[in-house]
């Protein structure tokens, strides 16, 4: 049998094998598995001496291992693996093992996670000398050949973590069950072997000091593993001490070799671990005295791996980060002990010492020139300005030992926030670096933003002086001052508002409304006098243009700096930084539309600044050659869809400034003229290429169709209906009348391009609030060519919400023209909504067309439009709708849909239940009502789970209908319930009168309830 064993792992692990023989071996190799003797084959394979290849080695051990882990194996049976094993260690890692046979150390591994299963299975009962006899490895021959004993030693070590790993880990996910025997072994370790352990530990750093870093490096880790479940007091002695200063102390020497840098790392994580342990907030305080941490960093920032060649290219950034990450676990414990009420008063004053000296490491580290050395120490310095703002605000202030470090802090913050020399700005290449940048920004701010909490005056003083110094800088040397200088100071202005303007605005009745915000205004009124928009950095004018937008309020509050900003800004439109032009397209239209009823008549100006950037090329993805059209290319700013997307905010920004009062209305309608005619005249030389299939031609459209509606939202932000604000003047309004003609035009030309109904539909959303009622005379048209055979669900949803918006908006004028339009218009909705779902994204589609097509009929009904649904020319389609109406009741797998049908028949009973003709009541509806509208409230009891939070809501809205019917119809629907449908459904005399008294007596809320429960 071991001979096929050993064919079957070789056939398997050899990538020249048939496949077919492969499958067959990898079948054969499963099966041993479950074989409950194979296990005896394999562990011979392992152990033969002379030994096989490692393939065949390394899978009979883990087919070993898996017997083991699987409980297959007796008590005789776990004997006979751990005496085979356990021999074969002797034989080559004992002290007169063979070293020359040594396994590889992936063979070692398997090896220990054997032994280590053993373990979990036979330390409690059956190998309880199991650590007394690995550590019999770790024995000195007298020959005192230490070399040649390594072996053991590593291997004993490796054991160690391998044991740790499997009863200890805390990232190592294990049921309960397990838990309870994990526990239950460290408990017996801790009894039996543990002060045998950690001697070993010592007599191990003590025997290799000097001569095997590798054995010190692997001892160091195994400690530090160990410790989260170690007594303290037995490992941390000044003889422990003794051995990791002195490997503190090499620190100092002027070059290490780097197996001596791993024992160094290794020996401040056993630190970092140590620390780190759990423990009593006045223990730990003690702890970190014993350990005289304080001066074991110190002496490790004075070495010359992080002092001498701090700033240089050998800069040891691993190991800085590894110090930094012991001086932010030390410091959180602190912050964490001073915080406890129950630290005691004499180890409060300690913790205090503590905090002092460990501000100047949290400093040290914290400032930093490499971000990831900083960012390890942010969560300290978090916790301490965390600790301070507590103490000031249960104090009223900090006492001087802690006031004083502000200064230093917020000064190493703002030096982190800026640029570093090596950093650039808007490089494709350094993407990556700008958003963890950003990000470390962000971290920093927090910060800024917890001293200032602590401190304002101090604060405000502080940024208040760099902002103003930069500034002085920047009119002494111009453009000569660096970049990184003038962003630092415009960032923190941009920052100052979010605590400025923290309780909505910079001004309350003309007056700043905090001392921030009277800094900040200063600080703007700086800004509008300077020439930094002039500074030739793409990141300063970004920043420059973001602050003007940003803190417009202030410019309302002295519109006499507007035309200077106003000045700089359509300078920086034609920028040419791809970055800062297309960003100040967006921000100019921000701006104007702030600024818009405080700069007069500067219509002429601005068209006359950004009409060279108003011609607009479409471009399909592929026509540009030159770009290597990966996905970044698409997204980049020389992409033609971006340039396009930035040139819409240029037209939205010319309506929305020649649309203000200052403009007169002639100039507003020329203006209007301008900007279009070019428009018009490329969309009337396009549509016969475009008709014919070119595609790029239907694209230049699609753009101008979209120009237009941006243009036409710019002049107009009223909406019909809206009680705010007013449509423009008719002579604006008949201007863009042609728009609707242009775009209608190209719609009727092209209405199978989904580009282009998009475009479509967009500009009529916009041209609604334009034109007003003059949209109505072409809303068939409108229709056709946004409702087509070819338009998707999600297309009609949209439409329908349109004309929710026209309905509303004109119900005193739209009734007749919706009385015309409805039924074909209805037609083409109920076609979409009949057409099954083609998957995921559809079935979600098709829900919001129904909630969409419902919510239409609440429009109309709620605005006195119901009698055109049963109009003479719309009597044909009603039975359609009632008829889907009653399906999307009872549609259990659609509660939302459900719900709202409920309420478009409530809203039906109320608008043509009844006898009063002055609501419009309709002759025969309230028989109607109670044969085919009452008879879903019951479907619907029926099949819905009232504990479904949304079959609830509908079955709500069935009650509800029920309640209506009543209010509406009267004892005429009691007598049709209690002597017709409850009969009809089997109901016994004494729960249908219960349920007609629940309908008469109970409010709304409470019949809902009942219908609900007792039903």
């Amino acid at each position: 049998m071991e001979e096929e064993v050993t064919n079957a792992i070789r056939v398997a692990w050899d990538p020249t094998s048939d496949q077919r023989l492969k499958a067959a071996a990898y079948e054969y190799l499963t099966g041993l598995r479950s074989n409950p003797s194979a296990w005896q084959v394999c562990l011979s394979l392992f152990t033969r001496d002379p030994p096989l290849d490692d393939v065949v080695r390394h899978v009979g051990l883990e087919l070993v291992n898996n017997t083991i882990r699987s409980g297959y194996l007796d008590q005789q049976g776990l004997a006979t693996v751990k005496e085979n094993l356990w021999q074969y260690i002797l034989n080559i890692y004992g002290p007169q093992g063979d070293k020359s046979k040594v396994d590889t150390p992936a063979m070692q591994n398997k090896l220990t996670q054997a032994m280590t299963f053993l373990f979990s299975v036979l330390y409690a009962a059956g190998w309880e000398s199991f650590f007394s006899d690995f550590l019999g490895l770790t024995n000195i021959p007298k020959n005192g050949d230490m070399e040649g004993h390594a072996p053991g030693v590593a291997l004993y070590l490796r054991i160690l973590n391998s044991v740790h790993e499997e009863i200890a880990d805390q990232i190592i996910l294990r049921s309960e069950e397990e838990k309870s025997k994990a526990n239950e072994l460290k408990d017996l370790v801790r009894v039996r072997d543990m002060r045998r352990i950690i001697l070993s530990w010592q007599e191990i750093l003590t025997q290799w000091r000097g001569k095997d870093y590798s054995i010190i490096e692997m001892c160091l880790r195994t400690i530090g593993r160990w410790v989260s479940w170690v007594d303290i007091s037995l490992l941390v002695d000044q003889t422990f001490l003794s051995l990791l200063y002195d490997q503190v102390s090499r620190t100092q020497q002027q070059s290490l070799g780097q197996a001596e840098e791993k024992v160094r790392d290794a020996t401040v994580d056993t630190f970092a671990e140590i620390v780190g342990k759990g423990m009593q907030p006045g223990d730990k305080i003690d702890l970190i005295v014993f350990l005289n941490l304080d001066q074991v960093i110190s002496q490790l920032i004075t070495s010359p791996a992080l002092s001498e060649l701090r700033f240089s290219s050998k800069y040891d950034t691993d190991f800085a980060e590894t110090v930094a990450k012991l001086v932010n676990i030390t410091s959180v414990d602190i912050i964490k002990s001073l915080e406890a009420a129950s630290l005691s008063a004499e180890a409060r004053i300690r913790a205090e010492e503590l905090l002092r000296a460990f501000m100047q490491h949290i400093l040290r580290f914290f400032s930093d020139e490499y971000d990831e050395v900083c960012s390890t120490v942010i969560p300290a310095l978090s916790d301490v300005l965390g600790f301070f703002r507590k103490y000031a605000k249960a104090h009223g202030s900090l006492p001087e030992q802690y006031s004083r470090s502000l200064g230093p802090i917020l000064g190493a913050i703002v030096t982190k926030v800026k640029y570093d020399e090596t950093s650039s700005w808007g490089e494709e290449d350094d993407q990556t670096d700008e958003a963890e940048f950003q990000e470390l920004r962000k971290r920093l701010n927090n910060l800024q933003q917890i001293i200032f909490a602590i401190d304002e005056p101090m604060y405000l003083e502080f940024i208040s002086n760099v902002v103003g110094r930069i500034f002085q800088a920047l009119e002494q040397s111009g453009d000569q001052l660096d970049w990184r200088e003038l962003e630092l100071g415009l960032y923190e202005m941009y920052q100052l508002g979010d605590l400025a303007v923290k309780s909505g605005g910079l001004y309350s009745k003309k007056r700043p409304v905090s001392p921030a915000a009277e800094r900040l205004a200063a600080m703007l009124a700086k800004l509008a006098e300077s020439n930094i928009s002039g500074f030739r950095h793409p990141a300063t004018q970004v920043l420059y243009m973001e602050i003007c937008v940003r803190y417009s309020s202030f410019f309302e509050m002295n519109p006499s700096m507007i035309p200077r900003v106003l000045e700089s800004l359509l300078q920086l439109v034609h920028s040419p930084s791809p970055k800062v032009k297309l960003r100040s397209w967006y921000l100019l239209l921000r701006f104007l539309r702030q600024m818009r009823f405080h700069i007069g008549d500067v219509a002429e100006s601005v068209i006359g600044a950004l009409q060279p950037l108003l011609p607009i090329m479409a471009e399909l993805s592929g026509d540009n050659e030159e770009n290597d059209m990966s996905s970044d290319d698409v997204t980049s700013e020389n992409s033609a869809d971006t340039i396009f997307v930035g040139q819409l905010n240029l037209f939205e920004a010319i309506g929305c400034i020649s649309a203000t009062s200052a403009v007169p209305v002639d100039k507003q309608a020329l203006i209007a003229q301008t900007i279009m005619n070019p428009i018009f005249s490329d969309m009337e030389s396009q549509l016969p290429s475009a008709k014919g299939g070119d595609e790029r031609a239907a694209l230049q459209v699609h753009h101008d169709i979209m120009a237009l509606g941006t243009l036409a939202k710019g002049y107009s932000e009223w909406s019909p209906g809206s009680t705010s604000g007013s449509p423009p003047a008719q002579e604006v309004s008949i201007e863009f009348t042609r728009v609707g003609d242009a775009t209608l035009t190209a719609l009727e030309t092209l209405n199978e391009s989904f580009q282009i109904r998009t475009a479509s539909r967009f500009a009529f959303s916009r041209l609604i609030g334009v034109i007003g009622r003059n949209i109505l005379p072409q809303l068939s048209r409108w229709i056709d060519g946004l409702v087509t055979q070819s338009s998707t669900k999600d297309e009609m949803a949209l439409f329908l919400r349109l004309m929710e918006q026209v309905i509303h908006g004109f119900k005193g004028e739209i009734s007749d023209i919706l009385d015309t339009l409805l039924t074909p218009f209805m037609q083409r909705v109920f076609n979409g909504i009949a057409e099954p779902p083609a998957g995921t994204d559809d079935e979600i589609q098709s829900a919001e067309l129904k909630r969409e097509y419902l919510n239409f009929l609440l429009v109309i009904l709620n605005n006195d439009l119901g009698s055109i649904l049963i109009s003479p020319r719309n009597q044909g389609a009603f039975e359609t709708v009632i008829s889907m109406l009653e399906l999307f009741a009872k549609d259990s797998n659609d509660f939302p849909t459900s719900k709202m049908a409920f309420l478009v028949l409530s809203k039906m009973a109320t608008t043509w239940g009844g006898t009063d003709p002055a609501k419009h009541a309709l002759p025969g509806f309230d028989q109607f009502m109670m044969t085919r509208f009452s008879p879903l409230c019951w479907a619907a009891a029926a099949s819905f789970n009232p504990k479904d939070a949304q079959a609830k809501q509908a079955l709500n809205e069935a009650a509800g209908l029920q309640k209506t019917i009543y209010s509406v119809c009267g004892d005429s629907y009691f007598s049709w319930l209690r002597e017709t449908e409850l009969r009809s459904m089997g109901m016994n005399d004494d729960l249908a009168g219960e349920y007609l008294k629940a309908l008469m007596t109970l409010d709304s809320k409470g019949f809902k309830h009942f219908f609900q429960v007792r039903l």
